[in-house]
C-alpha cells in the first residue's frame, strides 16, 4: 500500500435497546452504537428520551464510539414538523448521525446532521445506492440479500459513501422496507416500527385447491414457512472488507443486554483479529482496549440457527427455520425416563436449576419448561405445572443457561480503557511536571506550583510508578512511563494531585478534538430517476418525499399504503428467499421442479392465504394477498 494511504477504519455497530444496553455495547467493543430516538423509529417498542441519548453520547464519545438514532420509518405528513423539532434537538445532543428512511429529510431545514440510509431506502441496485449517495447520505446500509459480487458492485458505484452490512441477527425475509404484509393482514406497519412478524407464524403449504402439498421427505406441509434462520457472518468480515464494506452491523434493537453483550464482544474480537493481519489495510473506528472476563459465544445466545444468507455461492439454500420460530437452544441429551414429579435424561453437559428446556412433540410444536432444581441422583424437577415430554428418546434442548445468564447480568463482564503514556519530569527550579498522550492523539502538560528540592533516600521510581499507575477510577490505564526524576523526592500526595489535573486536562483536551462529521450537500442529478414510476413498494407518504423523487425525474404513482390503501390482489413481499428451492425443487433445475405441484403455491392460516409466485427471472419469489 502507498504510503500516503491510510489504513481504512473498520466500524463494529451494535444494537442498543436502552442506556444500559448501550453502555454494555461500548464496554464490549463497539466501535459504534445505534438506539431508538423517543419516535419514528422502526422498533416502536425501543424508545429514548432525548436525556437517555445525552448519557449514551457523553459515555460513547469519549472512546471515539459513534452514536447514530433511527429514525427510519415513513413519515406522515402531520409529523414533518414534529421531525424537524426531533432532529434538531438530537443534533443539539451531539449524535453522530441519523439512520433514515423517508427522503423527506433530504428536503427539511434542518441542522446538517450526519444521514445514513436506513436498509428501508431498499438500495436493491448499485445504482440505486450510488443515487443514495448522490442525495448525501454519507453511510449507506445495503440489503441483506446483496452478495460479495454485489457488495464490491455497490462500492464502485458510490466510492464516496461507506458501505454497512449486516453481520449477525434476525433476517427479513422480504428485503427491507418493501414488505407490506403486516399493515394489509393486520393494520401494523413494519415501515412504522409496528412490525407483527406474520413471516415467523405457521402455515400451511397448499396447492391452488387449498389441498395440503405434499413435501419431497414426507414432512408436515404445517411449518414456519416463511420464518427464516439468523444471520451469522462472523467468519467473513475479511471477504466483507475486501468487497468495500466499512461497517458491520449486528441487528438486534429489541435484544437484551446480555445478548448484545455476547455477540458484540465474539465480533469485536473477530474485527481485531482482521486488524492485527491486516495493518496497513484496516484499523479499528474507534479506541479502547477490551478486557473481557469471558469467553464469547454466538451459539450460547438466542439464535434461529445460522445462515451466512447469500454472501457466496451456495448461500442460498438452508436458510430457513421452518421448525420453529424461536430459540430452540442446544441439544443436551434425551429422555431416559418420565416420572410423575421428574424427568430422568442422559445429558451430555450439566443441567442446573433455573435452565430452560424444551423438545418437539410429535405434532411438530416446540415446548418447553423451566428446571426447579435437580437432585443429586440427576432427576429434573420441572416446574410445578410444567408440561413435560413422555417419550424415551426425545432430544432435549436447553435454551437458557441460568449459570451463564448470571455470569453475563453481572457488570464486570468486561473493561475498556484508553492507553496513556507518561513522561515525568523536573523543571530547572525543581517543579513535577506530567506530560500525558493517549492513544487518541491527544497530549497535555500539567506542572505543580510548589518545587520539591528534597533528595529521595532511598529509590523512588517504583513507588512513582505504582502512584501514576493508579487510574482505576478513571477510563484509562497506564501503558509506559518515562520516569526522568531521579532521586528527587516527590510527597505522594502532590504526584496524586498532579496526576489527577493532568487526566482532567485530558478529558477536557479530547472532549474538544472530538469531531462530528457533518453533511454535505447532494449532488443528485435533476434527471437521475427519470421515466420511474414509483408504486406503493416505494413508500412515499408525504408532500416533502414526493417533491424529493419528482425534482429529480420520478413519478409518483402511487403513495405508500398507509396512507393510500388499496383493495384487489397486493404484492406484499419480495424476498430472494424461494421455498422451492429450499425444499429442492427449484423450478430451473428440470431434476427436480416435478417434486411440487406446478404453479403457484399458496400458504393457508388465519389471517389470509398468501400466494407464492416465483420469479425465475429475477430469481426471486414474490408474496401477495388479497385485500377487500
Amino acid at each position: 500500500m502507498a504510503a500516503d494511504i491510510k489504513p481504512r477504519p473498520l466500524e463494529l455497530l451494535a444494537p442498543a435497546r436502552d442506556v444500559e444496553t448501550a453502555f454494555a455495547a461500548i464496554r464490549h467493543g463497539a466501535d459504534a452504537v445505534y438506539i431508538g430516538g423517543p419516535a419514528f423509529g422502526a422498533r416502536s417498542a425501543a424508545g429514548n428520551t432525548i436525556d437517555d441519548i445525552q448519557r449514551v453520547v457523553d459515555y460513547a464519545h469519549i472512546f471515539g464510539v459513534r452514536v447514530y438514532v433511527t429514525l427510519n420509518t415513513i413519515i406522515y405528513e402531520n409529523e414533518l414538523d414534529d421531525v424537524r423539532s426531533l432532529v434538531a434537538g438530537l443534533d443539539r445532543i451531539g449524535v453522530d448521525a441519523l439512520i433514515v428512511q423517508d427522503m423527506a429529510l433530504l428536503g427539511m431545514d434542518i441542522p446538517p446532521v450526519d444521514l445514513h440510509a436506513s436498509t428501508q431506502c431498499d438500495g436493491r441496485t448499485p445504482a440505486k445506492v450510488a443515487a443514495l449517495s448522490a442525495a448525501g447520505f454519507s453511510q449507506i446500509v445495503l440489503p441483506r440479500e446483496f452478495s460479495l459480487d454485489m457488495i464490491r458492485e455497490a462500492a464502485a458505484a458510490a466510492p464516496s459513501a461507506r458501505l454497512e452490512v449486516f453481520v449477525h441477527g434476525a433476517l427479513c425475509v422480504s428485503y427491507s422496507g418493501d414488505c407490506q404484509a403486516g399493515w394489509v393482514t393486520q393494520g401494523r406497519s413494519a415501515n412504522r416500527g409496528e412490525c407483527p412478524q406474520i413471516c415467523r407464524l405457521q402455515y400451511t403449504l397448499t396447492d391452488k385447491d387449498r389441498r395440503p402439498v405434499r413435501l419431497p421427505d414426507g414432512s408436515s406441509a404445517t411449518r414456519h414457512w416463511l420464518s427464516l434462520a439468523d444471520m451469522r457472518r462472523i467468519d467473513s468480515l475479511g471477504l466483507l472488507a475486501d468487497a468495500g464494506a466499512s461497517s458491520f452491523k449486528i441487528e438486534g434493537r429489541l435484544k437484551s443486554t446480555a445478548y448484545v453483550k455476547e455477540v458484540t464482544a465474539a465480533y469485536s474480537q473477530a474485527l481485531d483479529r482482521l486488524v492485527a493481519s491486516a495493518p496497513d489495510r484496516y484499523v479499528r473506528a474507534s479506541y479502547g482496549r477490551v478486557d473481557l472476563r469471558f469467553t464469547p459465544d454466538t451459539d450460547a445466545c438466542f439464535n434461529r440457527g445460522f445462515t451466512r444468507y447469500f454472501l457466496r455461492p451456495g448461500d442460498s439454500v438452508g436458510i430457513s427455520a421452518t421448525r420453529s420460530p424461536k430459540w430452540i437452544g442446544r441439544p443436551v441429551g434425551r429422555l431416559v425416563a418420565s416420572r410423575p414429579r421428574y424427568i430422568v435424561v442422559s445429558a451430555d453437559t450439566a443441567l442446573h436449576a433455573g435452565d430452560g428446556l424444551g423438545w418437539f412433540g410429535d405434532d411438530g410444536v416446540f415446548r418447553g419448561f423451566r428446571v426447579n432444581r435437580v437432585d443429586d441422583a440427576g432427576h429434573i424437577y420441572p416446574a410445578p405445572g410444567s408440561d413435560i415430554p413422555s417419550r424415551p428418546g426425545t432430544e432435549l434442548y436447553r435454551n437458557r443457561d441460568n449459570d451463564r445468564d448470571a455470569m453475563l447480568a453481572r457488570d464486570d463482564t468486561s473493561l475498556r480503557t484508553i492507553a496513556v503514556t507518561a513522561v515525568l519530569r523536573m523543571t530547572s527550579d525543581r517543579r513535577p511536571v506530567i506530560d500525558l498522550t493517549d492513544e487518541r492523539g491527544c497530549s497535555v502538560t500539567v506542572a505543580s506550583s510548589v518545587p520539591c528540592t528534597d533528595i529521595a533516600r532511598t529509590p523512588q521510581t517504583a513507588a512513582r510508578r505504582g502512584l501514576m499507575e493508579r487510574l482505576g477510577d478513571t477510563v484509562y490505564r497506564l501503558d509506559s512511563l518515562d520516569d526522568r526524576c531521579g532521586d528527587a523526592f516527590i510527597p505522594a500526595s502532590l504526584l496524586t494531585a498532579l496526576r489527577r489535573q493532568a487526566i482532567g486536562a485530558l478529558d477536557r483536551a479530547w472532549h474538544i478534538a472530538y469531531r462530528r462529521k457533518r453533511r454535505i450537500a447532494g449532488t443528485l442529478a435533476p434527471d437521475a430517476f427519470a421515466g420511474l414510476e414509483l408504486t406503493y413498494h416505494d413508500n412515499v407518504a408525504n408532500s416533502m418525499a414526493r417533491d424529493f423523487y419528482e425534482s429529480h425525474g420520478a413519478a409518483v404513482g402511487q403513495n405508500a399504503l398507509e396512507v393510500s390503501p388499496q383493495t384487489g390482489e397486493l404484492r406484499v413481499m419480495t424476498t430472494r428467499y424461494c421455498l422451492r428451492r429450499e425444499l429442492g425443487a427449484c423450478l430451473k433445475d428440470p431434476a427436480t421442479r416435478d417434486r411440487l405441484p406446478a404453479g403457484d403455491l399458496w400458504l393457508d392460516a388465519p389471517l389470509g392465504r398468501l400466494r407464492l409466485h416465483c420469479d425465475c427471472a429475477g430469481c426471486r419469489m414474490l408474496v401477495s394477498i388479497k385485500k377487500s
